[in-house]
């Protein structure tokens, strides 16, 4: 039986985490096998790299070598956690994917697109979502809450709305992939929407 492969994309502060929860639960309750996970971090080699990329104690870190550095999680991630979950028929749920790099690295830190893609895509080996949620939020509703940023948060205003706005213009580019929703909206009302999507999905 196949997996199917759900990502939640968004800005800091969207309900990704919450609205993974929910399906999370809704998804075992109906019998299925799930793997909550997320990126960047999510396995020992994935957790040194979050930790060097977060703290602002790694200084003024090159966006190109920020890039490889989210490249090489993904690759860790995907071969540890994602394709071996996907290839036992489990449903994958993902706070943050191959968008977040995109929108992050080459909308954020202004470098080119087709690279970021095509990096992102070799270190995954092309492995693409049969569905991304992403859930939109102002940044200055999302920022304008947080206390004690981590080096990619406190990157501004401006950086930010670049990233919103790529966010936006990926799931624009493909409709049949993507589902928009507002992060900020009743959070039964996501939960809904995520799970229709998702239910049509299901083998």
């Amino acid at each position: 039986m196949p997996g199917v492969f759900v990502v939640l994309e968004g800005g800091d502060g969207a309900g990704k985490s919450t609205q993974l929860g929910r399906l999370a639960a809704w998804l075992t309750q109906a019998g299925r096998e799930v793997v909550v996970t997320y990126e960047p971090g999510d396995t020992p080699l994935g957790a040194t790299v979050r930790r060097l990329l977060l703290d602002h104690s790694s200084g003024d870190v090159s966006p190109r070598a920020e890039a490889m550095l989210y490249a090489a999680d993904k690759a860790q991630h995907v071969y540890e956690v994602v394709r071996p979950a996907l290839d036992a028929g489990k449903v994958v749920g993902c706070d943050r994917y191959v968008d977040s790099m995109i929108a992050y690295q080459a909308a954020g830190r202004s470098l080119d697109p087709d690279e970021i893609r095509g990096l992102a895509d070799w270190a995954t080996g092309g492995l693409a979502p049969d569905l991304t949620v992403v859930l939109d939020v102002p940044v200055e509703r999302a920022l304008g809450e947080k206390t004690d940023l981590d080096r990619m948060e406190s990157a501004g205003a401006e950086f930010h709305a670049r990233v919103r706005a790529h966010f936006l213009d990926l799931a624009a580019q493909d409709p049949s992939r993507y589902l928009v929703l507002p992060g900020r909206d009743d959070r039964d009302a996501i939960e809904a929407a995520i799970r229709a999507r998702v239910e049509a999905l299901l083998p």
